[in-house]
C-alpha cells in the first residue's frame, strides 16, 4: 500500500519539513529490527547517516524489514509531493491521480486550509478509494466538526505527529487495504486488495482495536460515528532521525531546521503558547547535523524553533559552533525573545560575520495596556537595548513585528508602537494583522472584545472595540508604503530626510499612502524606476518647489546604491557636461564598465559606487564622495 504525504506550500522556496518528520521516523521505526543499534550514537542518540551514505533511502515508508519486526501484513511505502497554493489545482489533482496513492495525508495550516478542502474534496471523486487524512494546527482543534463538515475526509491527526503516523502505518499493514475500498465491498465476495470477504471481516477489527490504542487520532466509523482520541503525549526529540539523508530535491530552496519545540510563553493570539512542554533536541546531535549543512554550504538554514534563546546553553552551544565552524556563506535565522539576550550572548554575536545570522523579534505592541491582555511578558526597555547594541555591530540582519487590530490598540496606539519599533532601525519592518485563530486565547475573546474577522483562512482582522474597520484599511495602506518604500531597502536615504518633514515616521507613511490612493497608484505592479518617480512627485506634492535638489540627490544615491541602473528617471540630473571630469577623477571607468558607476549630484558632490565590494549584509555598493563639481 502507499501512503503519499501531501504538502501544500505558500511558495516553491518553501518546504514542510512535518512531512519529511513524518516520513523518516516511520523509515527508522520500520528498519529499527534490522539495523539493530548500527544507527546509534554511543550514548544511544540516533546520528546522522555518515557522508559515505548521504543519498536518498532506496525504499520509503515501513518496508518488508517491517514485516518482520511487526508481523505478518502487507508491506507499507511512504512517498511525499509538495506543491504550492499558486500551483493550479487541476494539475496537482492529476498528479495525485497518477501517484495511485491508496492513503493520503495532507498537511493543513492557516495559509492553504481552504485549497487543501476543495482539492480533498475533488481526490475523493476520482480515488472514491482512498482513504484521506489531514493534519497540521488548522484542523487538530475541531477535528470531529471538521469531520462533520468534509464528509470526504476519513480522519485527522492532532497534534505532534511522528509516533501518530508510525502507529496508524501499522494499522493499515494489519488490515491491508483502505478503510473506504472495506466499506465499498461489505457485501461482496470481491477480493479487494487481494483479501477475501471472510479475512476482510477479521482483520478490519483487529483494525479497528488498534486504532483505538493509537492516541491523537480523530476518524469516523462506518455507523457515521467519530471517535475522538486524546492527544497524545508529547515525543524525545532526538528519536527522530535527521530529515535530509540527502539534499536532492532542495536546490534553490529554504532547508528548515528544528532544535526545540514548544514555547515558554502564553501570547493569547498564538497556538505555539497551548504547547506548554518546551523540549530540546540534544545539542550534540544538533551541532553534527548543522555540520552536514555547513559542509556543503547551503545558503540558508532556518530554524523553525518559536523561542530559539528559551534556554541560553542550548542557544550559545548552536551559536558558538556556527561562528567557529562558519563557513563564509550559509545564514542561519533564528526566531528569539530578545529582551532575553545577556551581555555574554550578545558580546559572542557581535563577533559573528555580517550575514551570519538573522534574528526575527516579534514585538507586536509597545501599549503596556496591550502587553498585558495579550498576556506577553516583555521588557520593553531591555528590547530596544539589545536590538540597537546589535544593530551596533552592522552585522545581523533583524526583523521586528507588529500586530495590528490587538485588543486595547486603538489607530492612535498602533501609531505609537510604530513609532518606538521604527526608531529601532530594524532591516525588516512586519506589520501584520491579528488572526484569530481557532484554538487560541483571543478565539475566546471574541465577544468581550468585538472582534470582527474574516469567516474564511486566514481569519484576518476586519474591526475590534477599539479599531474599526477603515482605520483597519487605513492601516493597510501604512502597510503597503513600508513594504515598498522601507523593506526593499532601496530608499533608505530619501525616506530619512522625507521623514523630517513630519512630526515622525508613522504620519509619513500616513501621507504616503493617502497619496497612493488619490492617486490610483495603489495595487498596480510598478517598476522599480516607477517608483522613484512616484516617490520624487510625491515629496514635491508636499514640499513645494522650495528643495526638491536635496531629495532628487539622495533619491539618486538610493537608486544606484543597489545596482548599477541601464535606465534612469527623468528628474536625474544630466550626466553629459561632466564627463571629462569624472574621467579624470575616474580613467578606469571605461575598462571596468558596469562594475562602478560615477554620478554627479546636484549638491556638486561627485559620487563613487563600486558594485565589485557590496555590503554583505544590505548588499549596497561601496560609497566615495570623489569631490566636488
Amino acid at each position: 500500500m502507499k501512503f503519499l504525504l501531501t504538502a501544500i506550500n505558500a511558495k516553491y522556496i518553501h518546504s514542510n519539513p512535518g512531512v519529511y518528520s513524518l516520513k523518516i521516523f516511520a523509515e527508522s521505526q520500520g528498519a529499527a529490527a534490522a539495523q539493530g543499534d548500527q544507527n546509534l550514537f554511543d550514548d544511544g542518540l540516533p546520528c546522522v547517516p555518515e557522508k559515505a551514505a548521504l543519498t536518498a533511502p532506496a525504499v520509503a515508508g515501513l518496508t518488508e524489514v517491517a514485516k518482520e519486526k511487526q508481523g505478518a501484513g502487507c508491506s507499507m511505502q511512504v512517498e511525499i509531493a509538495e506543491y504550492t497554493i499558486n500551483n493550479q489545482m487541476e494539475l496537482i489533482l492529476e498528479d495525485i491521480y497518477r501517484r495511485k496513492p491508496d492513503l493520503i495525508g495532507i498537511s493543513c495550516y492557516i495559509w492553504n486550509i481552504s485549497y487543501a478542502l476543495d482539492l480533498v474534496r475533488d481526490i475523493h471523486k476520482v480515488l472514491p478509494d482512498a482513504d484521506i487524512w489531514l493534519g497540521g494546527p488548522e484542523v487538530s482543534y475541531d477535528a470531529p466538526e471538521l469531520l462533520t463538515r468534509e464528509p470526504e475526509v476519513f480522519g485527522v491527526m492532532k497534534g505532534e505527529g511522528e509516533e501518530m503516523f508510525a502507529g496508524l502505518l501499522n494499522c493499515y499493514r494489519t488490515l491491508g487495504c483502505t478503510v473506504r475500498s472495506l466499506w465499498q465491498n461489505k457485501d461482496s465476495d470481491i477480493q479487494a486488495y487481494g483479501i477475501p470477504a471472510m479475512e476482510r471481516e477479521n482483520k478490519a477489527g483487529d483494525f479497528w482495536q488498534q486504532m483505538q490504542k493509537v492516541a491523537g487520532l480523530t476518524y469516523r466509523r462506518e455507523d457515521g460515528t467519530v471517535c475522538d482520541q486524546p492527544i497524545r503525549p508529547v515525543m524525545d526529540m532526538s528519536r527522530i532521525p535527521f530529515l535530509y539523508p540527502s539534499l536532492d530535491g532542495f536546490e534553490n530552496r529554504i532547508v528548515y531546521y528544528e532544535s526545540s519545540r514548544g514555547c515558554p510563553f502564553s501570547c493569547s493570539y498564538c497556538l505555539s503558547s497551548i504547547d506548554k512542554s518546551v523540549r530540546f533536541r540534544n545539542v550534540k546531535l544538533v551541532l553534527q547535523e548543522l555540520d552536514f549543512f555547513l559542509e556543503r554550504k547551503v545558503p540558508q538554514v532556518k530554524f523553525v524553533d518559536r523561542t530559539f534563546n528559551a534556554k541560553k546553553s542550548h542557544a550559545m552551544a548552536i551559536w558558538k559552533h556556527i561562528l567557529e565552524h562558519d563557513n563564509g556563506v550559509t545564514n542561519f535565522h533564528f526566531e528569539i525573545t530578545a529582551d532575553l539576550l545577556d551581555e555574554e550572548e550578545l558580546e559572542l554575536i557581535s563577533r559573528m560575520r555580517p550575514g551570519l545570522i538573522q534574528l526575527e523579534i516579534g514585538v507586536q505592541s509597545t501599549n503596556p495596556d496591550t502587553i498585558r491582555a495579550i498576556r506577553r511578558k516583555m521588557d520593553l526597555d531591555r528590547l530596544r537595548y539589545v536590538v540597537e547594541r546589535i544593530n551596533a555591530g552592522k552585522n545581523v540582519h533583524q526583523h521586528l513585528d507588529l500586530i495590528a487590530g490587538l485588543p486595547f490598540e486603538d489607530y492612535d496606539s498602533f501609531g505609537r508602537s510604530f513609532n518606538d519599533v521604527y526608531a529601532m532601525e530594524p532591516e525588516q519592518f512586519q506589520l501584520g494583522f491579528l488572526k484569530v485563530l481557532k484554538g487560541s486565547y483571543m478565539h475566546e475573546k471574541v465577544e468581550e472584545y468585538d472582534l470582527k474577522y474574516r469567516g474564511k483562512a486566514p481569519y484576518e482582522v476586519l474591526s475590534t472595540k477599539w479599531l474599526p474597520y477603515s482605520d483597519v484599511l487605513r492601516l493597510k495602506g501604512v502597510e503597503d508604503m513600508v513594504e515598498v518604500y522601507y523593506n526593499s531597502r532601496q530608499f533608505l536615504k530619501t525616506l530619512k530626510l522625507f521623514e523630517q518633514e513630519f512630526g515622525n515616521a508613522f504620519s509619513m507613511y500616513e501621507y504616503m499612502a493617502q497619496y497612493y490612493d488619490e492617486n490610483h497608484l495603489t495595487g498596480l505592479n510598478h517598476s522599480r524606476l516607477a517608483r522613484y518617480e512616484i516617490f520624487h512627485d510625491l515629496i514635491r506634492q508636499r514640499v513645494g518647489e522650495e528643495k526638491p535638489g536635496a531629495f532628487e540627490d539622495a533619491l539618486m544615491c538610493d537608486l544606484y546604491l543597489r545596482e548599477n541602473a541601464k535606465s534612469r528617471p527623468a528628474f536625474a540630473l544630466a550626466q553629459a557636461p561632466y564627463k571629462e571630469e569624472i574621467r579624470r577623477l575616474v580613467p578606469e571607468l571605461r575598462t571596468l564598465g558596469t562594475q562602478i558607476h560615477v554620478e554627479v549630484l546636484r549638491s556638486g558632490e561627485i559620487l563613487l559606487f563600486d558594485y565589485r565590494e557590496k555590503d554583505r549584509l544590505n548588499h549596497n555598493a561601496k560609497l566615495t564622495v570623489l569631490g566636488r563639481i
